[in-house]
């Protein structure tokens, strides 16, 4: 299986979208600094995740909610307590 993830950070509050074929060994990597792009921002919720069987709807779900357009959008609208 290979997933789309939403991260809020408990220090910002920002969200962090991506994709991992290995949920549990990713958000790891995130919570010790592993992952460059998300180290000063730890801790973190696990607030949001989708399965796929194919890596390439995963990939193109990840791009579509990065780009802030109206999947990201809809997203958000769903999430609306959970990001409070």
């Amino acid at each position: 299986m290979f997933y789309v993830y939403v991260l809020k950070s408990k220090k910002d509050e920002e969200l962090y979208i991506g994709s991992t074929n290995d949920l549990k060994r990713r958000i790891k990597e995130h919570e010790s600094g592993e992952s460059f792009s998300t180290k000063l921002r730890r801790p973190f919720d696990l607030i949001y995740y989708e399965a796929y069987k194919d890596e390439k709807d995963a990939r193109k779900r990840e791009s579509s909610l990065k780009l802030r357009g109206r999947s990201r959008f809809h997203l958000m609208q769903r999430l609306k307590n959970s990001l409070l």
